[in-house]
């Protein structure tokens, strides 16, 4: 069975190698790319420039506060486009905003997730998204 592919969307350093490193201690393989902006996230996902020979994630992990195109921008797209639309995107970022959570939702994200800020509870809300996203649920092809 080939690994996993996660797209993870975000612009922290430190919340990259944090997720990186909770994948890392997991059971299941997978394979992540990172991007760092909305812009090069809609280019990878749309295969374009740097990005024109990727394949398309499994998952996404997409932060809201993200340069360029914001994280609800970028689910607007990925939701609204036919070939994009089945992929599961979580939003996971700091904001528990009422609003941010209803738009997330209106423009069809597939979980909401706000990031603890104890690295111990970070690690274990990626292993529960990957617990459930990639071992209990069955994903589009």
């Amino acid at each position: 069975m080939k690994p996993a592919h996660i797209l993870l969307v975000e612009d922290n350093e430190g919340d990259i190698i944090l997720t990186l490193d909770a994948f890392e201690e997991s059971k299941i393989k997978t394979d992540i790319s990172v991007v760092k902006n909305g812009q090069e996230a809609l280019d990878f996902l749309f295969q374009r420039g740097e990005y024109a020979e990727v394949e398309k994630p499994d998952l996404i992990l997409l932060d809201i506060n993200i340069p360029i195109y914001n994280g609800h921008e970028v689910l607007r797209q990925i939701k609204t486009t036919d070939s994009l639309k089945k992929i599961p995107v979580i939003m996971l970022t700091t904001s528990s905003s009422q609003k941010d959570i209803n738009l997330a939702y209106e423009n069809h994200s597939n979980s909401y997730v706000k990031k603890p800020l104890d690295m111990e509870e970070f690690l274990q809300a990626i292993l529960k998204i990957e617990e459930f996203w990639l071992q209990l649920s069955k994903l589009a092809v």
